[in-house]
């Protein structure tokens, strides 16, 4: 976790980002780590109205609402910067949610998935999901590194990919965005 958390500090520094939707964002666990200063706009959504309550308890003053990664209750061009950590592996129709992710993001995205066929691989070795052949419960999409790559790639210019074990991450710039 921790080469995960820094390989996605690396990237978004990259970019510098100034207003941020993290679209997925749970409990709100991940926001402290990846984004620590203060100067950084924080809006967290994620479809679960309990995960949303849990983040909004969390301390450090960050927003967050209930919304679907299809439908995100924003302008278009509205976040610099949207992220999206393992999340997509559990839309049934991920082309959809890039596309929302595309409309309010003038930006960057910083997108993570678990790493198939190795996270199921690593599940069993660990003895876990045996019945279900290491599939994490909720996970409906299973991501080659080349099958992200190439979904993002369908609406983003592609950056650059870290591959902590075992997840893939990416980095992607909007069509037509400033560099």
């Amino acid at each position: 976790m921790a080469r995960f958390l820094a390989d996605c500090r690396e990237l978004l520094g990259t970019v510098a980002p100034r207003r941020v939707l993290e679209v997925g964002c749970a409990g709100g666990d991940l926001a402290p780590r990846l984004l620590p200063e203060s100067g950084v706009r924080y809006l967290g959504c994620d479809v679960s109205v309990a995960e949303v309550a849990a983040a909004r308890a969390r301390p450090g003053g960050r927003r967050f609402l209930a919304a679907s990664a299809y439908r995100l209750p924003f302008a278009d061009g509205a976040f610099d910067t949207v992220v999206a950590c393992e999340v997509f592996e559990h839309l049934e129709h991920p082309e959809l949610a890039l596309r929302e992710v595309e409309r309010v993001g003038r930006g960057h995205l910083l997108l993570s998935v678990p790493w198939e066929p190795v996270w199921r691989l690593l599940n069993l070795l660990r003895g876990r999901y045996w019945k279900a052949l290491g599939n994490t419960p909720g996970h409906v999409r299973h991501y080659s590194r080349a099958a992200i790559r190439s979904l993002v790639a369908s609406r983003f210019e592609l950056v650059a990919e870290r591959r902590p074990l075992p997840w893939t991450v990416l980095l992607a710039r909007r069509r037509g965005a400033d560099a």
